[in-house]
């Protein structure tokens, strides 16, 4: 008998739309993502893309439906309860980067295990420190430059930036990466190293990628 791969992410009677449209702007019947699957979501501006990728996250609420996220469904939980959810299973490459100016390259992407203990373990039990992982992580993406680790990321370039968020949503091996756009600001040949260090982490952890 052939096992079927547990599903992750579950969506059920999904609807959402913006204050003021006449109709949802998403409508998902059934929806189910396994672990350690990879789904590229693809549709013209303004479709909803980014919108359902903050319905999975917990970061918007449907107006109907089910988002079940790891057997628990996101709608149960309060505020705070979602957000320390968010911090142990997710990692989250935002359009705007979302990096705390007044950090460091190196402390804004420790920072999601400083919120989460198990994902602090999970970063430690692959380098000796929090910050060998992080420095394991930024050589990849050509930014564990002596001169840039400890820069605060506001002296940093678009590009540099948005590969510094990659680094912060890999550390720790989330069960989930959510990638928005997470290589609209790097050139091709940057591109390309991330998306080979995204899958080989997302390969080694089991993570399912969004």
């Amino acid at each position: 008998m052939t096992t079927l791969p547990e599903s992750i992410i579950k969506l059920d009677t999904l609807r959402f739309g913006w204050p003021g449209q006449p109709e949802p702007l998403l409508h998902i019947a059934d929806l189910e993502i396994a672990r350690g699957e990879r789904v590229f979501l693809r549709g013209a501006s303004g479709c909803g893309k980014s919108t359902l990728l903050g319905l999975v996250a917990g970061v918007l609420a449907p107006q109907s439906g089910v988002i079940e996220i790891l057997g628990q469904s996101l709608a149960a939980m309060n505020s705070a309860r979602r957000d320390h959810f968010r911090a142990d299973h997710y990692g989250i490459i935002f359009q705007q980067f979302n990096l705390i100016p007044y950090l460091s390259v190196i402390e804004n992407v420790t920072l999601p295990c400083r919120f989460s203990a198990d994902r602090r373990q999970k970063a430690i039990s692959r380098g000796s420190s929090l910050d060998d992982e992080a420095l394991r992580l930024l050589e990849h993406l050509d930014m564990a430059d002596a001169a840039i680790i400890n820069k605060p990321v506001t002296e940093l370039s678009v590009g540099q930036q948005q590969r510094v968020a990659a680094a912060r949503a890999l550390i720790g091996s989330p069960e989930i990466l959510i990638a928005d756009e997470p290589t609209s600001s790097m050139d091709a040949d940057r591109r390309q190293a991330f998306i080979e260090l995204m899958f080989r982490e997302c390969n080694e952890a089991g993570s399912t990628l969004l």
